[in-house]
């Protein structure tokens, strides 16, 4: 590889590439879980083409294999956020999550009530009437 291409991208903006991918990445792993919207698909497909500027930068300049330990990073934080794309739809708003979580309770409360449990037996001091 010629150093003009070097020059044409230069390394300050190849900082800056990956710059962005490591805050991309940040940011995607700090996102709550339970929900996959637009905004984060976005945030996805920035991350991916950022990468796939990064790896054309790195071939052009020489150093693809060089920079071995970077682009693994890079392609596990890739590969984990389209693991998570993939299987959004399993994901839970946090509509949903209240309302299971309202089911779910209701539930305990009836299997507790059929096995002659009752409903303040398990309940923390502080939850029982102020009479007791």
């Amino acid at each position: 590889m010629s150093d003009h291409s070097e020059e044409v991208y230069g390394p300050d903006r190849a900082e800056r590439l990956l710059a962005m991918l490591r805050a991309l990445a940040e940011r995607i792993r700090t996102l709550d879980q339970e929900v996959y919207g637009p905004d984060r698909a976005e945030r996805l497909l920035a991350m991916l083409r950022a990468l796939a500027e990064r790896i054309r930068t790195l071939d052009r300049t020489g150093g693809l294999l060089e920079r071995a330990p970077e682009l693994q990073k890079l392609l596990g934080n890739a590969r984990s956020e389209l693991f998570h794309y993939e299987v959004r739809v399993t994901y839970d708003t946090p509509e949903i999550a209240e309302r299971r979580r309202i089911v779910d309770e209701a539930e305990r409360r009836a299997r507790d009530a059929a096995a002659g449990f009752e409903d303040d037996e398990d309940d923390e001091p502080w939850r029982r009437g102020r009479d007791e």
